[in-house]
């Protein structure tokens, strides 16, 4: 057994000895034979953010060889209403061998695996956001010579009745330890099958938000995983959903994503990590600080953010949790540990000190050097967002970044050191531009700064004429205000946008 492969938890990679990366067609037919496998499943993205699902039963090799060598054809008009036409609509769905994992909650013994879509002539579906994300990140690695590492921290609710036993306190539920949190164990469950169908998590951990209302008990909670390929890092967050959505049912309580749960309670984000990357080095830190190139990255995504909103809060409720003096940001700047900004820049190991040494007396020889570990924070999106058009965004805003002539100071007056939500500071706040209040609003910044996603063939103007259209269907410009002292149609928004994303 490959040493560096054998805490993987994935079955697959266990059985055949060799990272996911390097799977082919015969590992997959080789595992499927030895293991009792019967089913085959093909999951793939639609537009509304959701896996899709299409079953094989095997009926013998021949049957299996045809399933995984050329893939099916699908009722791409169903999928995407608002990009296929029902006179042309048929794609095919070609299994992506890499993606292939054991499904943890089949009756029968299932294989699933991540689809890509292609045209009728055998290209890659361009109006597809998985396809939108890999050309995304070849134009990065053409014209930058970097690659894209990318995670996701992925916040959600779980609704369940009430459990009068250990409370925990209203709106104090951070990292709390159970029985004060009552669905680590969902949690903890789920992490193990996100594992085991091949995501790479960090942590998982109880939120901030937690409250008990009309008989209900809602608990915030968040798994966080480690950055990874860009192409890797979205697929990974779609299983994940997934995964929670299943066990979620399993357990006959509800799971929500969206950003706003009900009105003076923590709402959920996806806040976004990045890192650029040369010849598999991270190029975040120059000598311990910040370098020149993660500066020029973040001073694009400033510049983009307007627009980046139309893939990352996509619902009227998105615009709920982005109000001022609370966490979620809404103000166009960046800083250092600071949860106040829209781009973050955490603590990153840059400091030479030993602290594990220093914890441990005892430890004489430590690995020293954790600075590739820095990441750049992106805090506005929310579990709304289209996942990978959202990343093929913020790919697109770093290379932007790293393209302005003027990027280092836009970095350098952006730059805040303050919490801006305080009251001596409104002055500075008044020199930062806004992120935007609505979904039309988003539309409007998405349709101003189109040609910039366009540019290099990424985004098909056809998805950008859809994304507008889509936002501005809600009619959302005057909603905060209209319902923002009326509780029961507030919660009928909630209650609407429930299972977004």
């Amino acid at each position: 057994m490959n040493q560096t492969l054998a805490l993987n938890p994935n079955p697959l990679v266990h059985f055949l000895d060799k990272p996911t990366v390097d799977f082919s067609k015969a590992d997959l037919v080789r595992f499927i034979e030895a293991n009792g496998i019967q089913m085959v499943n093909f999951r793939y993205s639609a537009a509304d953010s959701r896996l899709k699902t299409l079953n094989f039963i095997i009926k013998d090799r021949q049957h299996l060889d045809s399933i995984l060598s050329a893939g099916e054809r699908v009722d791409g008009s169903s999928l995407f209403p608002n990009y296929v036409e029902a006179g042309s609509s048929d794609l095919y769905v070609i299994p992506r061998y890499r993606t292939a994992f054991v499904n943890p909650f089949s009756e029968i013994p299932a294989l699933d695996i991540l689809c890509s879509y292609y045209d009728k002539d055998g290209q890659p579906f361009a109006n597809s956001p998985e396809h939108i994300l890999r050309r995304s990140h070849e134009v990065l690695k053409q014209r930058t010579g970097l690659s894209f590492e990318v995670m996701g921290e992925l916040e959600y609710y779980i609704i369940s009745e009430q459990d009068r036993l250990f409370e925990a306190v209203d709106q104090r539920g951070y990292h709390e330890s159970s029985p004060f949190c009552k669905w680590e164990k969902l949690r903890i469950e789920a992490m193990q099958a996100i594992a085991r169908c091949g995501g790479y998590i960090k942590y998982g951990h109880s939120e901030v938000g937690n409250f008990t209302e009309s008989g209900l008990s809602y608990e915030q909670n968040e798994i966080e995983f480690t950055p990874v390929c860009l192409e890797e890092a979205a697929d990974q967050l779609m299983i994940a959903k997934w995964v929670l959505r299943s066990l979620a049912y399993k357990h006959g309580v509800t799971v929500t994503f969206a950003p706003k749960i009900t009105t003076g309670k923590a709402g959920s984000g996806m806040h976004v990590h990045t890192r650029l990357m040369k010849n598999g080095t991270s190029v975040m830190l120059d000598d311990g600080k910040l370098s020149e190139t993660a500066k020029k990255a973040i001073a694009g995504y400033l510049d983009l953010s307007q627009s980046l909103t139309a893939f990352g809060n996509m619902i009227p409720t998105s615009y709920f949790r982005l109000v001022p003096h609370q966490e979620a940001p809404t103000n166009i700047c960046w800083g250092d540990r600071n949860r106040s900004v829209l781009v973050r820049v955490p603590l990153g190991w840059g400091s030479k000190h030993d602290m594990i040494t220093d914890a441990n007396p005892q430890e004489k020889d430590t690995q020293k050097g954790f600075g590739s570990r820095q990441t750049v924070e992106f805090r506005c999106p929310d579990g709304s967002a289209d996942i990978y058009l959202l990343f093929a965004g913020l790919t697109v805003a770093a290379r932007h970044g790293m393209e302005m002539k003027n990027s280092l100071k836009v970095a350098e007056q952006t730059y805040v050191d303050v919490n801006i939500f305080e009251e001596q500071h409104k002055s500075r706040v008044s020199e930062l531009q806004q992120l935007p209040f609505s979904c039309v609003q988003s539309a409007g910044f998405l349709q101003k700064q189109r040609k910039i996603y366009e540019e290099h063939d990424i985004f098909p103007p056809k998805i950008i004429d859809g994304l507008i259209r889509h936002l501005r269907s809600f009619n959302d410009e005057e909603l905060r205000d209209l319902v923002k002292d009326n509780e029961k149609e507030m919660m009928k928004l909630v209650n609407t946008y429930l299972h977004c994303g």
